[in-house]
């Protein structure tokens, strides 16, 4: 299978280098880290260490006459034999005319939240939700972006992300992305089936504010189904702010709270009983003076407390430090 994925993955770049006049870009992005992990003062030694946590490779580009197309392989994810579309985080095909596209493919589901529209190997602790969404599907998309760009509104249908429960289940999603000046959006309406037949919906609001060299994100998700509907029962919310005082410098600080105060078992992100804080700070450099970020170094910590048998545990500390690199392999001429 190993053999089978680096051929396919020699053959793919080969015939971009063939077709150069129709590749926009090629890159490798990867990360290592050094962390240590305690929970309630004792050391989780196979989450501490050097660790390679990120290994992809991307491309992205045009067809000609309205079609374009973006591929991205997580190297470093395992896939079965039945589905190599396991380590597959998008590979999609799109056709644009006028304010429309349409695209079909491997998507990201149309989720809201900024946490959630975060590349993963740019997200270095987030919240409970974040840590058991599986956000890469497959499906089809329909898109209008208004004149000045500053809107669009997505249809999507996909896969439901917890389609291993079940086979021939399904997501309906409808999201709003706005960019205006100092306030932008990402907020959806999402219905997903669960269980064949079951569905559990969500509203998620994502907001992000930019002040000067002051950035700001607040994302609150509200979560129901049939047998729980009240607004605030069953909830994740994020707030963070960064501050970038250079161009090669900046200073991050974050929370995240995630609450399922029911009984119901729809939610199979946050378990019924949730709740959960986690708070962290961290920092990245970026040593390049070009102003390039394909070079990043970061440091950061987090500590969690509260109630949860997830991803997030209470007296949970992580002390995490690392490098990022993004290598451009070919570009369009």
């Amino acid at each position: 299978m190993k053999r089978k994925l680096l051929t396919g993955l020699f053959a793919l770049c080969f015939s971009g280098l063939m077709a150069q006049s129709e590749l926009t870009n090629l890159r490798v992005e990867a990360r290592a880290d050094y962390q240590r992990e305690y929970v309630d003062d004792k050391e989780i030694e196979e989450n501490s260490g050097f660790k390679g946590k990120y290994l992809t490779i991307r491309m992205d580009g045009s067809l000609g006459e309205g079609f374009t197309y973006s591929y991205r392989q997580r190297l470093n994810k395992a896939h079965s034999d039945q589905s190599y579309f396991d380590a597959t985080d998008w590979l999609t095909l799109t056709y644009t005319t006028g304010n429309w596209s349409i695209s079909g493919g491997k998507q990201v589901v149309a989720i809201g939240g900024y946490e959630y529209d975060q590349a993963p190997i740019d997200v270095y602790f987030a919240s409970e939700y974040w840590n058991h969404i599986p956000c890469y599907q497959l499906g089809a998309s329909l898109t209008w972006k208004n004149d000045k760009g500053s809107d669009s509104f997505t249809a999507q249908v996909t896969q439901s992300p917890f389609r291993a429960n079940a086979d021939d289940m399904y997501a309906y999603n409808i999201m709003w992305c706005g960019s205006h000046g100092r306030f932008n959006t990402i907020y959806s309406a999402n219905l997903i089936e669960y269980l064949p037949g079951k569905y559990i919906s969500y509203i998620a609001l994502g907001n992000k504010f930019n002040v000067g060299e002051v950035t700001i994100v607040a994302d609150l998700m509200n979560r129901a189904s049939g047998d729980h509907t009240f607004i605030g029962k069953n909830i994740t919310a994020i707030g963070e702010i960064s501050w970038m005082p250079t161009e090669n410098l900046n200073i991050i600080a974050k929370a995240t709270y995630d609450v399922n105060n029911t009984n119901a078992t729809s939610d199979i992100c946050v378990a019924p009983g949730t709740e959960i804080t986690r708070v962290g700070a961290g920092i990245e450099f970026f040593p390049m003076s070009n102003g390039s970020k394909d070079v990043r170094l970061h440091a950061n910590a987090c500590y969690t407390f509260g109630n949860a048998t997830g991803a997030l545990l209470d007296k949970q500390s992580i002390f995490d430090a690392g490098i990022t690199w993004r290598i451009n392999l070919l570009k369009k001429k």
